[in-house]
């Protein structure tokens, strides 16, 4: 499978990504939900302990079942071999969020599968040996799971995946094992953050078994109101159990934060409309702008 020139320049050169700018059901809060699943062959050395010789066999077979998987899925996949791309073309599918630093870290005998849509990436030899990611617009984590279940279903039709009877797909990291599922949802909460309730909504969220955390953050504060909602555990619950619960959560965030949005209107209308003078102003007169600033 060989990278096109037509296809790097729609990775790298895109405005925008199709998943993320497509409107959808509360996308108003909702930016996008992705199902991640974490799987490895059985017999091989996790990616963190493999030498060169067994990362690329891992490599080969993620190949060879590649034919299989965009049958499954009816797309496209282009593959990126980290250790052929630039520094810069590295960064830019970081920045999308379509590989991780971590890959990007050790490009050797690592790559990436991603759709013509960008929804879809497969992480090869990460911490795990395969890192199945799909994103979709809004609230629609059933639909990930679906294109993401008929990825690994192709993966294990075809090659022998780690899975123990009582600890269900063995991973690298302990915190996923069982399903190996990570379902995780970006919402954008500045109502919240703005009457400073947020703090109450990431406590809660511990409770619920989820972690809430600043999409682009620093030590102090989180950048442009954005956050990631996930769970926490994969151990002991079904894929549906995970899904279900996590959609409770956002649909209560999605509904406070609502609550927050119209208190600010009703009650804050001048101090709301000043931040927003003040920031159009920054971008229409600034010459140079912070990543903060941007945000």
């Amino acid at each position: 499978m060989q990278q096109s020139e037509t296809q790097e320049m729609d990775v790298f050169r895109a405005n925008g990504l199709p998943w993320l700018t497509c409107r959808a059901a509360d996308s108003d809060v909702v930016i996008s939900s992705r199902i991640r699943l974490a799987r490895n062959f059985r017999k091989v050395p996790f990616p963190n302990r493999a030498d060169f010789e067994q990362l690329a066999a891992v490599l080969q077979l993620a190949d060879g079942v590649m034919p299989v998987v965009e049958q499954a899925t009816r797309q496209h996949l282009a593959r990126f071999a980290l250790d052929h791309l630039t520094k810069l073309q590295r960064d830019v599918l970081i920045d999308k969020r379509l590989i991780t630093n971590n890959l990007a870290k050790n490009p050797q005998d690592r790559a990436v599968y991603i759709s013509d849509d960008a929804s879809i990436s497969l992480l090869v030899n990460e911490e795990d040996h395969l890192r199945i990611a799909c994103r979709t617009p809004g609230l629609a984590l059933e639909q990930a799971y679906e294109t993401a279940s008929a990825i690994d279903d192709a993966f294990e039709s075809r090659l022998d995946i780690a899975f123990d009877e009582k600890m269900g797909y063995l991973t690298s990291c302990p915190t996923n094992l069982g399903t190996g599922l990570r379902a995780s949802v970006v919402l954008h909460l500045p109502g919240l953050v703005f009457t400073r309730n947020i703090t109450n909504i990431v406590n809660i969220s511990q409770q619920l078994g989820l972690t809430l955390r600043g999409l682009y953050s620093d030590d102090k504060e989180v950048y442009g109101n954005l956050f990631r909602v996930s769970n926490q555990l994969t151990l002991g619950f079904s894929e549906q159990e995970i899904i279900d619960n996590l959609k409770s959560a956002v649909k209560e965030i999605t509904a406070n934060e609502r609550r927050a949005r119209k208190a600010l209107a009703l009650y804050m209308k001048e101090h709301l409309e000043d931040d927003i003078w003040r920031a159009y102003g920054t971008l229409k007169y600034a010459r140079l702008l912070t990543e903060k600033e941007v945000l």
